[in-house]
């Protein structure tokens, strides 16, 4: 299956506070990609996730470059949910990297 290599910004706090989830939930130091992703899938479980992605672009400060290796199925799901943000926050940037930002404080919020 093809993977799609994309990157992102995230705040030194979120990046902190994710690193430290990753290694207490047991992934250990190289789990963060499968850490990010299942955080990924299981905010697309969210019924009301479209809303929580317009509180990501809040963030400030996004000092942090992360990379992230998608496979082929959740790229288009990320993608799909592109178009459904698009719709209810037509202005807003930088739709698909708030989405994984999103997801990942999500994920931190919600363990």
């Amino acid at each position: 299956m093809q993977k799609m290599v994309t990157s992102i910004k995230i705040s030194a706090q979120l990046h902190q506070d994710m690193l430290q989830k990753v290694v207490a939930s047991g992934y250990g130091l190289r789990g963060k990609n499968k850490w990010i992703l299942e955080a990924i899938e299981q905010f697309f479980q969210i019924p009301h996730y479209v809303d929580l992605v317009d509180i990501a672009s809040e963030q400030s400060s996004l000092t942090k470059v992360i990379s992230i290796r998608i496979n082929e199925d959740l790229v288009r799901a990320i993608d799909d949910a592109v178009i459904d943000v698009r719709k209810v926050f037509p202005t807003l940037e930088g739709v698909k990297s708030n989405i994984i930002r999103a997801s990942i404080f999500q994920r931190l919020l919600r363990e």
